[in-house]
């Protein structure tokens, strides 16, 4: 099929949204579809080479930049389809959905939140109202749920699909051990605590510098960050005398998993209420994390805030779990997997067995099965 995905993602950006319509859109492509991708913006002397390494892609695929105010982004491209004559779209703006299914162009909304602000909910029911094919992917049963509860069951059974955010397994194909990783990244060889992903309150930052407190014999290492944050995080860990916390600051995807790698146990230290990139609103309660399954395809041990849809992914024989924002708990579970290798290791080949069934490819398989009906 011509697929045309529409994401209000800048590209290339940091933020989780705009890495994930890139591992979406990579993935149809993948599954042998002809797919080309709508954005906000102007590509600013962007390279292919460029894209592969920030986003750690296997391949690339047509990229349109709109340039122009944001609010308008979504009804231009929209006009833009006339000379792209798709097959289907595969959106994530809900102006863009509701538009498109007016045209009666089979539509795939992707929904990570639920839909926000004044206007949000208006194109939600339009798009719910309209005729044609359509179909709702949601990253958790958690907001597939709460979607339903507050709008209804207005598509058929087939048209709401539980889609969770998933993983490139064949970057993690031949990760290199804890000790060689650390070796190759110039890090300290120490038992090595880490958390990848950005520094947004919710994230567990401050749970993070105080383990680092409690456990002077380890490394503590956190990948990512905007630039702002990580500065404002160091001075914070400078402050307390802390002498084994490295922030590194954003790192490219395509170096990630060796990260991963490095780290004898992997933190996901959610509170209870998580920011999101966009200021709108929290995910704690229908996240689907990447970092969850590149954790999980690392092979290594996984310590997580016990959060309702982490659960939906991960259970006690592939993670241990944490009250959120409990540092004594926290304290606890983590002197005990330090101490104990034989349970990290078993914890992280479980944890890399069951994430066989979370490629991008199979969930782009899932959301394109039987759609659009003939």
């Amino acid at each position: 099929m011509r697929i045309v995905c529409i994401s209000a993602s800048r590209v290339p950006s940091e933020a989780a949204n705009s890495l994930q319509a890139m591992k979406a859109c990579q993935a149809l492509v993948q599954t042998g579809h002809d797919v080309t991708l709508l954005v906000p913006g102007a590509p600013s002397g962007v390279t292919v080479q460029r894209l592969r390494e920030h986003y750690g892609l296997a391949l690339t695929f047509p990229i349109g930049w709109l340039p122009g105010p944001r609010r308008l982004f979504p009804s231009r491209a929209i006009m833009r389809l006339r000379s792209l004559n798709p097959d289907l779209l595969y959106v994530w703006p809900l102006q863009a959905a509701a538009l498109g299914a007016l045209r009666h162009i089979p539509v795939i909304l992707e929904m990570h939140d639920l839909p926000s602000g004044r206007i949000g909910p208006l194109w939600y029911r339009l798009f719910l109202g309209a005729r044609g094919a359509r179909r709702v992917l949601t990253i958790t049963t958690a907001l597939r749920d709460a979607l339903a509860e507050k709008y209804g069951s207005r598509l058929p059974p087939a048209g709401m699909i539980l889609a969770p955010n998933g993983v490139d397994l064949e970057r993690f194909s031949a990760l290199p051990g804890p000790r060689s990783a650390r070796r190759q990244l110039g890090l300290p060889e120490k038992p090595t605590v880490a958390c990848t992903g950005h520094l947004y309150a919710g994230r567990g930052a401050d749970l993070f510098l105080e383990l680092a407190c409690s456990f002077p014999q380890a490394n503590f290492l956190w990948v990512g960050g905007r630039p702002q944050e990580v500065t404002a995080w160091q001075a914070r860990s400078g402050s307390l005398g802390l002498q084994n916390v490295t922030f590194t600051g954003f790192v490219s995807n395509n170096c990630l998993p060796l990260y991963q790698a490095a780290a004898d146990i992997l933190l996901m230290p959610y509170g209870r209420v998580i920011a999101i990139s966009s200021g709108m609103g929290h995910s704690a309660r229908v996240a689907s994390p990447m970092k969850m399954f590149e954790y999980m395809a690392s092979g290594r041990a996984i310590l997580t805030s016990d959060l309702p849809v982490i659960r939906e992914v991960l259970d006690e024989t592939t993670a241990v779990f944490c009250p959120p924002e409990e540092f004594e708990a926290w304290r606890e579970a983590l002197n005990a997997l330090l101490a104990d290798q034989t349970r990290r290791q078993a914890l992280g080949r479980r944890a890399r067995a069951q994430v066989e069934q979370y490629t991008w490819i199979r969930r782009a398989e899932r959301a394109l099965e039987g759609f659009p009906p003939h």
